[in-house]
């Protein structure tokens, strides 16, 4: 989490210097966004075969239509660190640490998509629990096997049937049955 505080309170510091603070946080938010609707991205910065150059190339492709010059730097200062796969957590932090309206944003992951009754309530619960307001992303995961479970910032909510399991596997094995 410090590395995650550092730069992102680093990138904020020089955007009030260029761009306004204001505009540097809605930029962090934005691409973060765009990170979140394209996982692919995240995993192509990532991927050792393509270089440096290329990457830099994919920024500045991806976000400079939209974005500023110094979000697309910074962009590539972590890729050059090794640390673009931290961005996400990054502008997360931002916006909760200098957000005024305390929504957060939540991945709720089930193996089926959920109508939005469902959606409505599940949200309407997690937001008393974590006591904020949720910004959901739904993601489908089949290998919970059932139920769902809910990530926000650094808190889980897991009420999949696959933890159900794994908490009774563990259970059976600490009493000696295999």
């Amino acid at each position: 989490m410090t590395v995650t505080r550092i730069y992102a309170e680093g990138f904020l510091e020089y955007a009030k210097e260029t761009i306004g603070f204001e505009r540097g946080l809605k930029e962090l938010k934005d691409a973060k966004y765009v990170f979140r609707r394209s996982p692919e991205l995240l995993v192509l910065l990532e991927n050792a075969a393509v270089t440096y150059q290329e990457k830099c190339k994919i920024i500045e492709e991806v976000f400079s239509a939209n974005l500023s010059l110094e979000l697309c730097r910074f962009l590539q200062l972590l890729l050059k660190k090794g640390r673009i796969r931290l961005f996400p957590d990054m502008a997360e932090y931002a916006r909760i640490k200098y957000s005024h309206d305390k929504e957060i944003d939540a991945v709720l992951e089930t193996t089926y998509l959920l109508d939005m009754a469902q959606l409505e309530a599940i949200k309407e619960k997690a937001e008393k629990v974590l006591e904020n307001k949720l910004h959901l992303y739904v993601k489908i995961n089949p290998s919970l096997l059932g139920g769902v479970r809910l990530t926000a910032v650094n808190k889980v909510i897991d009420g999949s049937v696959k933890r159900r399991m794994d908490d009774l596997k563990r259970k059976l094995n600490a009493v000696g049955v295999s």
